[in-house]
C-alpha cells in the first residue's frame, strides 16, 4: 500500500508532523511518503489569480500525490479554530482542479494541539465536510495535550489509551 502522510501545517517545528509521521509508521507493509506542504506554497487564492495564473504546478503536483497514493493520513494544525491559511489556499487551489480533491481514497484524519481541546474544532470541521471532496473516512482523532501524551525524544505516543486509538483508526486504512 501507498500511503501518503501530511501535516496541514507550514511550521518546521509541527507537532502535527511528528504526529501524523508517527502514526504512518503504524500502518504494517504501508510504503510511507510524508509531505512537507511548504513544498506546494502557492499566491493566495483568489479568482482574479486563478484567471491570471490557471492552475499552478504546485496545485497539480499535490493532486496527483494524491491520486497516486492507496491511502492518506491528514493532521489537521488549529488556527484560531480553523485550518491554517497554508493549508486553506493549498487546498482551495487543488479544489479547483477537482473538487474531489481526496479522488475517493481512504483517509484517517488526525488533529493535535498543546492544549487540551486537541485541535477538535478544525476536525470537525474537517471531518464534516469530508464527504464533498472525496473523502473516504475511515476514521478521526484528536490527540489533546500533545506535549503530555507524545514522547518528543522517541517520538511516540506514550498514552496507551490513545495509542490504542490511533492504531485502531489507521488500521481501517488497510481494509
Amino acid at each position: 500500500m501507498k500511503l501518503l502522510a501530511f501535516a496541514a501545517s507550514s511550521s518546521s517545528q509541527s507537532i502535527n508532523k511528528a504526529l501524523v509521521t508517527y502514526a504512518a509508521s503504524l500502518v504494517e507493509g504501508a510504503e510511507v511518503e510524508v509531505l512537507d506542504i511548504n513544498d506546494y506554497e502557492m499566491p493566495l487564492f483568489s479568482s482574479d489569480r486563478e484567471a491570471e495564473l490557471g492552475q499552478p504546478e504546485q496545485a497539480k503536483a499535490f493532486f496527483q500525490k494524491i491520486g497516486e497514493a492507496d491511502a492518506i493520513i491528514v493532521s489537521f494544525a488549529e488556527h484560531n479554530g480553523s485550518y491554517t491559511a497554508a493549508y486553506k489556499n493549498l487546498f482551495d487551489w487543488t479544489s479547483r482542479i477537482n473538487q474531489k480533491v481526496y479522488q475517493g481514497k481512504p483517509v484517517v484524519y488526525l488533529a493535535t494541539s498543546p492544549g487540551p481541546g486537541g485541535a477538535q474544532t478544525v476536525l470537525g470541521s474537517a471531518s464534516t465536510s469530508a464527504p464533498y471532496f472525496g473523502v473516504d473516512l475511515k476514521g478521526s482523532l484528536s490527540i489533546p495535550s500533545f506535549y503530555d501524551n507524545f514522547d518528543m525524544e522517541t517520538q511516540q505516543l506514550n498514552n496507551p489509551e490513545l495509542v490504542d486509538a490511533l492504531k485502531s483508526a489507521v488500521s481501517a486504512l488497510a481494509n
